[in-house]
């Protein structure tokens, strides 16, 4: 199994919403990809971050069968349609892939 952790700082003002309007889109967005990609087999998104360094504002941690499984995720053309409303409304992106 892979994990992937995403973490994003968002602009305070982007596609005419405030970064809390933008972050509660993403995290809509980007659930509803459960039970509708093979070899996703878990995905969460949380706006409510108690604690990050260095600093975030939305984070995603999804689970894949294997790295093949999470190269698909990432191209399939629902996660890239997220990807597009991202890339609009986020002004930092790290990104971390495990194997468990």
């Amino acid at each position: 199994m892979v994990r992937h952790i995403v973490m994003w700082t968002l602009k305070e003002e982007a596609e005419g919403a405030a970064a809390a309007d933008n972050a509660a889109v993403m995290k809509e967005k980007l659930e509803a990809l459960n039970g509708r990609i093979e070899g996703l087999t878990r995905l969460e998104v949380s706006f409510d971050i108690v604690a990050a360094e260095p600093e975030c504002h939305v984070v995603l941690c999804s689970e894949h069968a294997d790295v093949e499984a999470l190269n698909f995720y990432q191209a399939h053309p629902e996660h890239q349609a997220c990807v597009s409303f991202v890339k609009k409304v986020a002004a930092t992106r790290k990104v971390l892939d495990y194997v468990v």
